[in-house]
């Protein structure tokens, strides 16, 4: 019998050990060791930005030339682990530069970059930032991509006007925060999408998440070169103007392990770079079966896409893909607009999916774009080989998911651990059952942060 090994997933509310054969390939994340100093790693870019003068020497010439000037420091709701508090907390560095430049708080805006998503409450502000910043006096305001009267046109984009918060085109002093990781659409987060969808209108936001933008192989993560999303969203970020980014970046334990601070667009590349090092992933073959799962942000069936869609260019045709998700969001699946293109793609399958949204006659449906990422993978092997392992989402919505439950295949199990690991040695077996030989097998135990160094293959590739 050929040797055994354990491989762990941490999928956030749960982990579970799986034990695979000893050939199996564990495609993880390198490790990312933390900055000592955080602190002071923090006031050192401030001081010592990328092409830029430090962030102090910005605010008092902004007074010398307008003596009333406003500021405003742009950060990121609660759904983005951005350190804004603690010894890793980059936001009261910036507000006490700002007040020590002599900028009045009264005179420096909060601006949190909800996108589309509802305002953050006062329980979850207090959670979210550093109590020095709560009792600083400045205004905190929540971005409201629904109310025409907080928003105001920039300009005219390849794909219609743009508008976004009047707060920030408001401002003298223009300043970004947020987090840099790797992004299944835009390529990365952090710099530009704090405006671009951060401080957008809605109808925009719906816009740049449409069938044709995201249809592009480009639009893919890591990948900022010819992706219509990072490109349509930094000329809105361009319209609207930035002074100055504070990015940061993480590792798997969300501790810093770099600060970015500086020019929108230079600051924030270099940030891409570093996280490349560690995040990528090498694609040097395709493989028989690749077993996976959704992380800490699959909370419900909606963003377990992000753990499939990454895993596009380790599949050929007749490859199977196993993805284990924890779900405990109040609805296990999604929103009622997700569910309705669900029925949508699992009734006409994925290429005519594509074709329908793609259309000039289509009309945009909210939440259509994570049915869509489903596509990059029902593209290239058939439903039946996407098993999906879960035990938060009731057997009978399967009648409406694009995948097969993984239960169909092993019965009912106890717990996650069992029903994948069950799931994962019935493919193994009925893969050397048909093949005569054992299948060239990968474990992603990173999910969705681990991702491959080559671009999404078109559906056509083996």
């Amino acid at each position: 019998m050929r040797d055994r090994k354990k491989v762990t997933f941490d999928l956030g509310q749960e982990k579970i050990t799986l034990t695979v054969p000893g050939e199996a390939e564990i495609l993880a994340m390198k490790k990312c060791p933390p900055l000592p100093h955080p602190e002071a790693a923090i006031a050192a870019s401030l001081k010592n930005p990328i092409d830029s003068p430090p962030l102090a020497q910005l605010a008092r010439e902004k007074l010398r030339s307008h003596p009333l000037a406003q500021a405003v420091v742009v950060i990121s709701d609660a759904t983005r682990p951005v350190p804004y508090r603690g010894p890793q907390g980059i936001l009261w560095p910036i507000i006490n530069t700002l007040l020590e430049a002599g900028f009045p708080a009264s005179r420096i805006k909060i601006l949190v970059a909800t996108g589309t998503h509802r305002a953050m409450t006062e329980a979850e502000i207090r959670r979210l930032l550093d109590p020095r910043v709560l009792s600083s006096g400045c205004p905190l305001i929540n971005h409201e991509a629904r109310r025409e009267e907080e928003l105001v046109e920039i300009g005219q984009t390849s794909w219609g006007k743009a508008q976004i918060n009047r707060h920030y085109v408001a401002a003298d002093l223009k300043i970004l925060t947020g987090l840099v990781e790797s992004h299944f659409m835009a390529g990365a987060s952090g710099g530009r999408k704090s405006i671009c969808p951060g401080l957008l209108a809605e109808e925009a936001t719906y816009l740049l998440h449409s069938g044709p933008i995201l249809n592009s192989p480009e639009a893919c993560d890591l990948n900022l070169e010819g992706n219509p999303v990072h490109e349509a969203s930094l000329a809105v970020a361009r319209l609207a103007g930035c002074d100055f980014i504070v990015n940061v970046t993480l590792n798997s334990d969300f501790q810093l392990t770099g600060v970015f601070s500086g020019d929108m667009e230079k600051a924030h590349l270099a940030a891409v770079e570093k996280i490349r090092h560690y995040v990528g992933l090498p694609v040097k073959q395709k493989y028989d079966i690749v077993c996976t799962h959704s992380g800490y942000v699959g909370i419900n069936h909606y963003q377990a896409a992000k753990g499939a869609a990454v895993c596009a260019p380790f599949l050929k045709p007749e490859s199977y893909l196993l993805l284990a998700g924890v779900h405990p969001d109040t609805d296990p699946i999604g929103g009622a607009n997700y569910k309705k293109m669900l029925r949508l793609l699992t009734e006409i399958g994925a290429a005519s999916f594509v074709a329908k949204i793609i259309s000039p006659d289509w009309e945009f449906v909210p939440e259509q774009w994570e049915a869509q990422m489903w596509t990059r993978i029902l593209r290239i092997i058939p439903p039946e080989q996407l098993i999906y392992c879960s035990l938060d989402i009731p057997a009978e919505n399967y009648s409406f998911l694009p995948h097969l439950d993984a239960r169909r295949l092993v019965g009912e199990k106890k717990s996650l651990e069992e029903l994948v690991q069950a799931a994962l040695d019935r493919l193994i077996a009925d893969w050397q059952k048909k093949y005569q030989r054992r299948p060239r097998l990968a474990l992603l135990p990173d999910g969705p942060y681990g991702i491959p160094l080559l671009r999404q293959p078109s559906p056509k590739e083996s």
